[in-house]
Formats: C-alpha cells, sequence, structure tokens
C-alpha cells in the first residue's frame, strides 16, 4: 500500500537530510550504546529499526507488551537479519519496581529515547485513564530522566506531540507539561525532543482502524471537518533519531509541513484508502445504513462510509507544530524545523503539580475537576472545554 500516495504526499520527506548525514549518523551509532523506552509501539518499532539497521554497538529495547515485542524481533529477523552488537529485549513496566532493578542492574546506556505515551484523546474522558496518562506522559519521563542521569547518559530524547502546541485537550496538555519538566531537567541532562504529525496506520489510529474495519467487514467512519498533518512511520522514526543525535540541548524538532498543500481531513485519507484497496466510497446517511449495507456494496466493488462532523471533547480543527511565541531554527535541515528553547520554568509551579498528584495517588481519591484545575494552574490558557461527549461515544 502506497502510505505516501494515501496521505497525499508524493515524495520521501527527510530524503535529503538523512542522505546528508547518514555517513556520520551510521559512524556514531555504531560507536554507542542505545536504550529505546515503549520501543515496541509504532514509532518506537520505527526508531528501533532506525537504530538496527546501522549495527549499534548495543540496542535494548523496553516494551510492556510482549506479543509486539515478539513481533519487533520478528519484524527484525525477517528484513534486515542480524547485527553484531548486544540487541535483547525486555517486556518490563517502566512505571514498576522490576524496571528499576533492570536500570540498577546495567543501565549504561550512551542514547536514552523513551518513546511510551499515551496518545489518545479519548484516554482523557475519565479521572481514572487520565491518572494514568499523567503517570506515563509526565511522571514515568521524569523518572527516566533521573535515572539517565545517574547512569552518566549522554543524551536524554523524548517524543512529544503536535497537540501541545496550543493544547484544546487534555493529552496535549500533558505532553505540555511533560516538556515543562523536560526544561527543568535539562540542566542536569543534554535532552531534545520531537512533536510531529499523525503517524499514518499507526497502532490505535483512525487510519490503523480502517484496516480493522476492512478485514472485519464493517463501515469506514470519518470526521469531514478535522484536518491532520501525517508522516509515515519511517518519518517519524528518522525524525526521532536525527533529534536525539543531532538535537542541541532542549530543541524540539518538527516536520516541516505545509498547511496548504500536507493538511488533510480524515474523510478524504478514507476515501484515498479505499481507492487503494480497488473500493469506491460510498457516503451513508447513518449508521445504520451504513452497518447494514457492506455486503450489498462490497459485491459491487464498492464500500459504505459515514462521514460526520466533529463533536467531540478535545479536538482542534488542525493541528500545530509551535507557537508565536516560540523561536524556530528553520535553516539547519531542509525538512526539519527546530523549536530553540531556553530553560524557562516555574520550579514552584511544577513542584505544587508533583505533590498534588503524589498525594492523589497516596490516597487513591481524586476527581477529574481537581486534575484539570491542576492542568489549568500550569497552562493558565489552556484551551480545553469538556463538551461532555467523547469519540467512544462513536460508531
Amino acid at each position: 500500500m502506497n502510505l505516501n500516495k494515501i496521505i497525499g504526499r508524493y515524495e520521501y520527506l527527510f530524503q535529503n537530510d538523512i542522505l546528508k548525514s547518514n555517513v556520520e549518523l551510521l559512524r556514531i551509532i555504531q560507536d554507542s550504546t542505545f536504550l529505546v523506552i515503549g520501543g515496541a509501539g509504532s514509532i518506537g518499532q520505527a526508531v528501533v529499526k532506525e537504530l538496527f539497521k546501522r549495527n549499534p554497538k548495543k540496542l535494548h529495547v523496553v516494551d510492556f507488551s510482549e506479543n509486539n515485542l515478539a513481533e519487533l524481533v520478528r519484524d527484525l529477523r525477517s528484513s534486515i537479519g542480524y547485527i553484531s552488537g548486544d540487541f535483547r529485549t525486555f517486556a518490563l513496566d517502566i512505571g514498576s519496581e522490576i524496571y528499576d532493578a533492570f536500570i540498577e542492574n546495567d543501565g549504561e546506556y550512551n542514547y536514552v529515547f523513551n518513546l511510551s505515551a499515551l496518545k489518545h484523546v479519548r484516554s482523557e474522558k475519565d479521572a481514572f485513564t487520565l491518572m494514568r496518562m499523567i503517570e506515563v506522559n509526565i511522571l514515568n519521563t521524569e523518572k527516566t530522566i533521573l535515572q539517565s542521569i545517574s547512569k552518566n547518559t549522554k543524551k536524554y530524547f523524548c517524543v512529544s506531540t503536535d497537540k501541545a502546541a496550543n493544547p484544546v485537550n487534555l493529552m496535549g496538555a500533558s505532553k505540555r507539561i511533560m516538556e515543562m519538566f523536560l526544561m527543568r531537567q535539562s540542566l542536569n541532562i543534554p535532552i531534545s525532543t520531537a512533536r510531529f504529525a499523525n503517524v499514518a496506520f499507526s497502532d490505535g489510529s483512525l487510519l490503523h482502524s480502517f484496516n480493522q474495519r476492512i478485514l472485519k467487514n464493517q463501515p469506514l467512519v470519518a470526521p469531514t471537518d478535522i484536518r491532520r498533518y501525517f508522516v509515515t512511520p519511517q518519518e517519524a522514526g528518522e525524525l526521532c533519531l536525527m533529534s536525539c543525535i543531532y538535537g542541541e540541548n532542549r530543541d524540539i524538532f518538527f516536520p516541516k509541513l505545509s498547511e496548504e498543500n500536507d493538511l488533510i481531513t480524515f474523510s478524504d485519507i478514507a476515501i484515498r484508502y479505499l481507492q487503494e484497496l480497488g473500493y469506491e466510497a460510498v457516503i451513508c446517511k447513518s449508521e445504520e445504513e451504513a452497518r447494514e449495507s457492506v455486503d450489498f456494496y462490497k459485491a459491487q466493488k464498492k464500500w459504505p462510509c459515514f462521514f460526520t462532523i466533529s463533536d467531540t471533547t478535545g479536538e482542534k480543527d488542525a493541528e500545530e507544530f509551535y507557537t508565536n511565541q516560540e523561536t524556530i531554527d528553520w535553516s539547519r535541515f531542509e525538512k526539519m524545523g527546530i523549536i530553540k528553547n531556553n530553560p524557562l520554568f516555574d520550579n514552584l509551579a511544577l513542584n505544587e503539580f508533583s505533590d498534588f498528584i503524589n498525594e492523589c495517588k497516596h490516597s487513591k481519591k481524586w476527581t477529574k475537576q481537581a486534575i484539570v484545575d491542576s492542568f489549568f494552574k500550569l497552562i493558565p490558557d489552556l484551551n480545553y472545554e469538556d463538551k461532555g461527549v467523547y469519540l467512544d461515544s462513536k460508531m
């Protein structure tokens, strides 16, 4: 399947930047040791592949999903083969004491990639999953940075999101707060990150669900008014790799994509996706019509779709990579922009946030509103509105 054609781009985005850097990248990676946390997710696997194919001295991959780790290894063995360095995977939860013992036992890495995240806006709908989002996106990030500092890691990379720029949902806000914690710890260890577009067909994404709907003989559903930027999994891996290896302290990398040429609606993606599979999209007037007509249209090489206007909490018309207040380096790379940051943070506010969250977890009592209020204290201009309607209420 031609992913670039589906997302409306006919060029390999970072080709020239990678070609210009590849000899040096190869040398650095072959001489270095790496830990990839969350390495069995879609972005994690892409990063692991970029490292693996350049034969690192040591590459350890941690993820709580043993099934995804098994598939990662099968994929590497079946596509690239083997490396001479120390390659191992570990099915561990980075929030656990077992992971702490793992780091204490080894932990000697030149570069640490933290790619673990709760990335779904739907995960903020209830107080308990929201707390899990805070734990993964913020607390575990702080924990793994401190462990990296204690082990004299050369560079720490943590993935952010375009939703952290002028956030309108709590997922994006959690990543914006994470960036504040990164700024504070950047005084103790070099840190870089990346904000990037939706990764086409990544696990759990709407585009990935299109594959599932086809396999399960079900209609496609998508909003008509939500526009997003997209990168391929390989491009996501390359952006993270370049930020980690070449990013200066506090740099945030992002893809140079054009609002005019690269923003695309999910409904347009659905139509192109079906065309790639040899089907014509048929727009239905209701969920019921779409559900009941799959077999009828499939026999005609058509596929039912139900497209709607979005009315759920936390959806922005179009994402953005940076704000008007941020300083951008446009010249260093052809297709990668860099947000340059000074170590600006409110130490007292960050400590108060940590104390509040830790007290909530210790007491095992908290409300969603109390957490939302704590977010607003750190991000006063947070443009969040709970509409009471979430994606789980939709087909």
